[in-house]
């Protein structure tokens, strides 16, 4: 079955250049030019991936975004008008798994999508497992590989896909430094890192907060400056 992909851009040429590409790659397409029309494409039908443009009257990609996380774990990759830290580090902060700045190339953006498939493919083949696996632990924190479940001190902690990813690394490591462009290889698969990408730094610090962890005095994850981290 072809995946289904959610595009949301208000510039009817960008929304309409980016279906082109996909559909040449056989993915089937939802495309709307407002958040408020896409809504009900996201209540009805099982998507795989969305592709959000930030900018957009009424209702903006962020608010979109949340209100897809609020309910679901498919990988969502938001679109930036310019080079702003500040957007792509809100955007990652409420969920989403990449992002990419405009002007971009329709082929970096097949790049990226394609990582991410991958990715939450994988999630879901190992959260369909009924048999008991892996359990990665440490201090009260406990990870199983198999069914996808987090605990916190056998409390559930709900993670997307990109923060289970970072976590069963430093798990699987532990005790090992494991730096930033390790993990961003490991997880997306693809080439387009630079030392100004944040994007490990931002779900490191989302992750942190959803296991109760501080950079400052860490029972979990921890910093080395100019290195990496590790638990």
């Amino acid at each position: 079955m072809n995946d289904k992909i959610l595009v949301v851009d208000d510039e009817h040429d960008i929304a309409d250049l980016i279906e082109v590409y996909l559909q040449n790659e056989n993915y089937v397409v939802y495309k709307f030019y407002s958040a408020k029309d896409a809504l009900a494409c996201i209540e009805t039908k099982d998507l795989d991936l969305a592709i959000l443009d930030i900018m957009m009257p009424e209702v903006n990609g962020f608010s979109l975004c949340q209100k897809i996380r609020a309910q679901y774990t498919f990988p969502v990759i938001m679109l930036t008008a310019k080079d702003e830290e500040i957007d792509k580090i809100t955007g990652l902060t409420l969920g989403a798994d990449d992002y990419i700045t405009k002007p971009f190339r329709p082929l970096e953006l097949l790049a990226r999508v394609k990582a991410q498939l991958r990715r939450y493919k994988k999630y879901n083949s190992t959260k369909e497992e009924t048999n008991t696996g892996s359990i990665l632990s440490y201090s009260g924190l406990e990870l199983n590989t198999k069914t996808h479940e987090c605990l916190l001190n056998e409390k559930a902690i709900s993670l997307t896909p990109t923060e289970f990813s970072i976590l069963r690394i430093l798990l699987e490591r532990k005790g090992t430094v494991v730096s930033a462009e390790e993990l961003f290889h490991e997880i997306w698969k693809d080439e387009y890192y630079s030392k100004s990408n944040n994007t490990i730094t931002v779900h490191i610090r989302h992750l942190r907060e959803k296991i109760g962890d501080t950079s400052d005095e860490p029972k979990y994850i921890k910093t080395i400056w100019g290195v990496g981290y590790k638990i």
